[in-house]
């Protein structure tokens, strides 16, 4: 069991939208849409998102997202009903981007409330670096002594507890939605700080602004417990394509 989602929308087509894109980033996730009234117009339905709650909270626990004013007071009168579940979150979040990378959080098995900060801090830049993502082919990026293997180059540094490591994008394709979302769902389950490129590798949403296509370098930092683990996992993903080459 994972927690799952529900997506409240003032439009049917909105709400399904969005479920079916995040459900290629989270196939086992559960996520239900509750868009529109009742009657098929626009708005929002009470018995819609309260049917939505049951099917989506599998024990596990789930997290509404909202799309305007209105459908967040339909949510909290939804869960006012319910008895205000405990495992039960209403996050403040976008819409689309909120769900993407709750569900990834979700697919990583997060718990509610790991997958509810997921949302909110979708779109959140903190975790960039100040002077912005170092460019490709910049020497500060790849650091001293590089070696290519694979097709990825390497630093393969580890000092005062930082593991670091620049790899080159083989993968037509580049880190678009898919491999972002893998990495980052991946990422999300060790005990480690991760940067790639300057933003945070656990973040699906982060790792999409970079924009990198095939043939960037990502620069890749990670302390913790888990640092070494970390890095090598994002070794391996580039090194094999992301299962694309």
């Amino acid at each position: 069991m994972s927690v799952g989602l529900v997506v409240v929308s003032h439009s049917a087509q909105l709400a399904a939208g969005v479920v079916e894109l995040a459900a290629q980033m989270a196939p086992d996730v559960v996520l239900v849409p509750a868009g529109g009234m009742d009657d098929g117009g626009l708005g929002t339905s009470l018995e819609k998102v309260m049917s939505a709650l049951g099917m989506a909270d599998a024990g596990d626990g789930a997290v509404v997202l909202t799309d305007l004013g209105s459908a967040v007071m339909t949510a909290e009168s939804a869960l006012e009903f319910l008895g205000n579940p405990e495992k039960v979150c209403l996050a403040d979040a976008p819409l689309v981007e909120g769900t993407v990378a709750a569900a990834v959080a979700a697919q990583a098995g997060a718990s509610v409330d790991v997958v509810c900060k997921a949302a909110e801090t979708a779109l959140d830049p903190s975790g960039a670096a100040a002077d912005g993502p170092p460019a490709a082919g910049d020497p500060a990026a790849k650091g001293a002594g590089t070696d290519v293997v694979g097709g990825c180059e390497s630093d393969g540094a580890d000092t005062g507890g930082e593991v670091a490591a620049v790899l080159t994008l083989i993968n037509p394709m580049g880190l678009h939605a898919r491999p972002a979302a893998a990495l980052a769902g991946k990422l999300g389950a060790m005990d480690v700080e991760i940067e790639i490129n300057g933003v945070d590798g656990q973040s699906v949403m982060m790792l999409m602004t970079l924009g990198a296509a095939q043939g960037t370098e990502l620069a890749v930092s990670a302390t913790g417990p888990d640092a070494q683990r970390a890095v090598d996992l994002v070794r391996s993903e580039v090194e094999a394509g992301f299962g694309e080459t």
